[in-house]
């Protein structure tokens, strides 16, 4: 199904869209104080997050749902999440692979991730991502409405990590609570989880208690 919202089309990927994609993504991520605390080194932070973004990519377009825009300015990568960890083939493997030495802070940000998780069927946001020539033009928004209408229609939650005051905010204003934030180490970059409650009399449900979320030693 592909969507118009102002002036932009969103409609899920193709194969022959990946290489164009792959930039995109790669570009978006390898800013910020994420990518500076997960590459440390300058010179390698790009080459870095496009194996990494190769790898997802990849993933998503196997086991998720993959949304762009006609233009190819931003990408959205979801997968759908029942009461159980997901795991997904050579999962460890391939991260390792793609990010090389840096992956230990690649898969301390998995197992944080996967600590607070919700454990009740949703729908997750593992990535959106928007050309840096294109943020603050609405893509973004474009992206996560045309995802929304499609888990409104089945009545799912929605839940994704936020990096930054400014991305959470954006989900705020599209109905996503922002839980307790949490960080991969004392001195590593901050984290809001968030979820956009299932929909029940016009109201959205709230946050999942602590017993819904499945806690573990880092």
């Amino acid at each position: 199904m592909s969507t118009t919202r102002t002036n932009l089309t969103v409609r899920p990927a193709a194969h022959a869209d990946l290489p164009a994609l792959l930039p995109v993504l790669a570009e978006a991520f390898s800013t910020g104080p994420v990518a500076e605390w997960a590459v440390p080194k300058p010179a390698d932070r790009l080459a870095v997050f496009t194996g990494y973004f190769r790898f997802m990519l990849d993933l998503g377009m196997r086991y998720g749902r993959v949304d762009t825009t006609t233009d190819l300015s931003g990408a959205a990568i979801w997968y759908r999440r029942d009461e159980t960890p997901s795991v997904l083939p050579d999962h460890v493997f391939g991260l390792e692979e793609a990010t090389g030495t840096y992956a230990p802070k690649f898969l301390l940000l998995d197992a944080m991730f996967e600590a607070r998780h919700p454990r009740m069927p949703h729908a997750y946001l593992a990535y959106i991502g928007v050309a840096p020539t294109r943020q603050r033009q609405g893509v973004g928004s474009a992206l996560l409405t045309e995802a929304h209408e499609d888990i409104d229609a089945e009545n799912l939650p929605a839940y994704l990590e936020a990096s930054d005051p400014r991305n959470r905010d954006l989900y705020q204003r599209h109905g996503y609570q922002a839980g307790e934030p949490m960080r991969p180490t004392s001195s590593g970059p901050q984290f809001w989880p968030m979820w956009r409650g299932q929909l029940n009399g016009g109201a959205r449900s709230p946050f999942p208690p602590p017993e819904s979320l499945h806690r573990r030693s880092l």
